[in-house]
């Protein structure tokens, strides 16, 4: 507000005070304007708090409706160096396997050279995938294209692992090193039968980098191409890879070494994950009922209301949850009503998790998978506990729904507020200036009188001393 210095100095009049107690009273109306959109913004707040614990019961809800809860399984294996073992949708499965030899990729070795910079000569090696029998052992090429590589008389045994690793033909050159020298080891990059391979060169310069056992020179095998040789569950089986994915539904064995004896592989159900997920949901439901408890309520005793008492969006909510928690389904077999697996109703409507029950209830998957994710298109009300509490938080958090249509008419009265705060703040300044020249033009003629008054009782004074 605008202020008038030095007033009311010719009367004594206090006009400063005037003006500032009478700005006070209509001051008033703004502030219960701002008071109000105050407890208009704590309102918001709460639906804030509700949007956040309704988010949170959603996505415990939809942990229970999710395919891959009830699908994982837990695994054992008796012996962890022989064979590792990955398990999704296997269910209870109980297996013996005994590994008799392990796959492994070809490896062949040069001779020493002196380092990696000597070369050799000129010409062209070709490698080939295939497969090596027999003995003395023949090779047969598989399906893919052989690759030539043309050799300069200037490659080094260096650029010539260069250029075999480019070729992608299927195989690794790398350089060994030690005491005596050099050595170029070529390793093919899967394991298998299948994926041996042949070297050959027509030209003498190159031959010491050729592999044909046939022909008596060239580089010396370390390792043959093999597959993996095991018994499962009484079969003889064979595996090019060592990992074996397609062993059995939902399971994935990695073979690790060879045994003498057999090994026990299991799966079951994980129900420790499904029970866990079940009691989180029951936590994260009971926070949201309190919470709307809570900003709805009215204490007798204190004569307190919850910021949200009365209000009919917030109250809906929570009629609406607790009418979806207390029904029933008919799809679930041995299964009808939560507190059938142990989820009972408590004070108030929370939940309550009878550990018995719901450890009995878990010996049954497949009734207790329906009772929370069993759909029903036709009668929606019918469907899994987890789809129901889905949509219905689907629909509270949506852009029509009630938490958003609350904010939101909320903020539509705070900014209808702040608009007659503007006007009538306008107002005030000019009534303020109103008073202030109406005060000052007093303080002016009040002084005036005054001074009036003095002349007169000093011409009377004067009058009677004569």
């Amino acid at each position: 507000m605008a202020t008038i210095s030095s007033l009311g100095i010719g009367s004594g009049l206090d006009v400063e005070s005037l003006v500032s107690k009478l700005m006070s009273i209509e001051q008033q109306p703004i502030n219960n304007i701002k008071q109000a959109s105050a407890r208009l913004q704590t309102k918001i707040s709460a639906y804030g708090q509700l949007q956040s614990a309704v988010s949170s019961m959603q996505t415990a809800a939809q942990k229970l409706s999710d395919a891959s809860l009830w699908n994982a399984s837990t695994v054992s294996v008796s012996d962890t160096s022989v064979a590792t073992v990955s398990a999704s949708s296997a269910g209870s499965q109980n297996h013996l396997l005994k590994v008799s030899q392990l796959a492994s990729a070809q490896s062949v070795a040069s001779r020493i050279f002196t380092g990696g910079s000597e070369t050799l000569g000129d010409g062209t090696l070709t490698i080939a995938l295939g497969r090596w029998a027999g003995d003395p052992p023949v090779f047969t090429a598989g399906s893919g294209t052989p690759a030539a590589i043309t050799v300069s008389a200037t490659d080094t045994l260096s650029s010539i692992r260069d250029k075999i690793n480019a070729a992608n033909v299927g195989v690794n050159a790398s350089l060994v090193n030690d005491a005596a020298g050099t050595r170029l080891v070529i390793r093919s990059l899967s394991t298998g039968e299948n994926q041996a391979f042949q070297i050959t060169s027509p030209d003498a310069a190159l031959a010491d980098l050729t592999y044909d056992p046939g022909s008596g020179a060239g580089m010396a095998q370390t390792q043959a191409a093999s597959n993996a040789q095991f018994n499962w569950d009484g079969l003889d089986l064979t595996s090019e890879s060592n990992t074996l994915t397609g062993i059995t539904d939902g399971m994935s064995v990695t073979l690790l070494k060879t045994t003498a004896s057999a090994i026990s592989i299991g799966t079951s159900n994980d129900t420790t994950s499904i029970k866990k997920a079940i009691t989180d949901f029951a936590d994260s439901y009971n926070k949201l009922l309190n919470l709307m408890r809570d900003q709805t309520k009215y204490d007798a005793g204190t004569k307190t209301a919850g910021v949200l008492q009365g209000d009919s969006k917030a109250v809906s909510v929570q009629q609406m949850l607790r009418g979806i928690t207390g029904g029933s389904t008919t799809l679930a077999g041995a299964f009808g009503r939560l507190a059938d697996i142990g989820l009972e109703p408590g004070q108030n409507g929370t939940l309550t998790v009878n550990s018995t029950k719901l450890d009995k209830a878990l010996t049954n998957l497949t009734d207790l998978k329906k009772l929370f994710a069993a759909p029903d298109a036709a009668t929606p009300r019918n469907r899994g506990f987890a789809l129901q509490w889905n949509t219905f938080a689907t629909q509270i958090l949506g852009t029509d729904g009630a938490i958003t249509n609350g904010q939101s008419s909320l903020q539509k009265r705070i900014a209808s507020n702040d608009a007659t705060i503007d006007h009538m703040q306008d107002s005030l300044t000019l009534t303020e200036k109103r008073l202030r020249a109406q005060y000052s033009a007093l303080d002016t003629k009040m002084s005036q009188l005054s001074a009036l008054s003095s002349y007169v009782n000093k011409q009377f004074g004067s009058t009677s001393s004569s």
